[in-house]
């Protein structure tokens, strides 16, 4: 191959320099066989069957080209060209009657394989049809163990749905009679508890003993019932200076939050604002109207710790 390869490139060499010398001789004849030549160059069937006789072509071709670059006679270079002519359509047939041998022995090697793929496949079919059975027989066996797992199940989430709204229901029966003892309002928001102005002292953001005593219950109520959150709001009324009232009231939510958290109650579970004369729940013409507006509110949460903002 390695020889091929080297008249390959002689010869492609000898038909550059029969191109670019000056003035070679030269057929219609010798042109012709030069395109017959490339073109046998680009068949891939002469490359794989016909590659010795394609050598031999090259060699002819090669002898033609240098005669005509010697500017023998016209008679010489034809003869030459000639017999490259038969040698490369000698590589042509060869190659196109091993490819067509090859082909045919492929077609019946795929045929053998085809066969034998189909029996295979058959085989494989059985095999799997066997397993699909196996499993589905399996899948049915499983399914059934399932439904009966999924039953047990369900009767052991219902007894303890039941269980837990029992339970629910009673927490909720005992913690509205607790809320109840402290004179707790259902809003929009939830459960309301109001300490009143006087429970602090005056104009003071300190509990007095009445109104520690409400913490105190309130404080016991949450660690009875953990899910259970509280915001603190504070609130004042017009009279004086609007930032006075506004720290007054912040000050008031922040003595409710810091006798909740002495008590035991967790930070997180207790929020505060304060809102100073907003949200007035009476006029602020008399002194009792202004007193019922000097307050703090106590929201309580659902069982989610959630509350409805305001």
């Amino acid at each position: 191959m390695k020889n091929i390869r080297t008249n390959l490139v002689l010869a492609s060499a000898v038909l550059l320099i029969s191109a670019c010398a000056s003035q070679p001789k030269s057929t219609s004849l010798l042109d012709q066989v030069r395109i017959d030549y490339v073109q046998a160059q680009g068949n891939p069937k002469i490359a794989t069957y016909a590659a010795l006789e394609m050598q031999s072509a090259t060699e002819a071709l090669a002898k033609a080209n240098a005669a005509a670059k010697e500017r023998e006679s016209l008679e010489t270079v034809d003869k030459l060209a000639y017999l490259a002519k038969q040698k490369i359509a000698l590589a042509t047939e060869v190659a196109s009657k091993k490819s067509s041998e090859s082909e045919i022995a492929s077609s019946a090697a795929i045929r053998d394989q085809v066969r034998l793929d189909q029996r295979t496949q058959q085989v494989e079919q059985a095999r799997l049809k066997a397993e699909e059975a196996e499993r589905s027989a399996q899948a049915a066996r499983d399914a059934a163990a399932a439904a009966t797992q999924q039953k047990n199940l369900a009767q052991d989430n219902e007894a303890q749905a039941q269980r837990l709204a029992a339970e629910a229901s009673a927490r909720n029966t005992q913690l509205e009679a607790q809320l109840a003892e402290l004179a707790a309002k259902k809003t929009e928001r939830g459960l309301v508890i109001t300490l009143g102005d006087v429970l602090f002292g005056t104009d003071l953001a300190r509990l007095n003993a009445d109104g520690t005593r409400v913490a105190q219950r309130l404080a016991t109520i949450l660690q009875q019932n953990p899910k259970r959150a509280v915001l603190v709001e504070g609130f004042a009324d017009s009279t004086g200076q609007t930032r006075h009232n506004q720290e007054l009231s912040e000050r008031r939510a922040a003595a409710v939050r810091d006798a909740l958290l002495d008590m035991g109650v967790a930070r997180e579970r207790i929020s505060q604002r304060g809102y100073g004369e907003s949200y007035p729940v009476a006029a602020n013409d008399t002194a009792a109207n202004r007193q019922l507006n000097r307050r703090v509110e106590i929201v309580l949460s659902d069982d989610r710790g959630v509350i409805t903002p305001r």
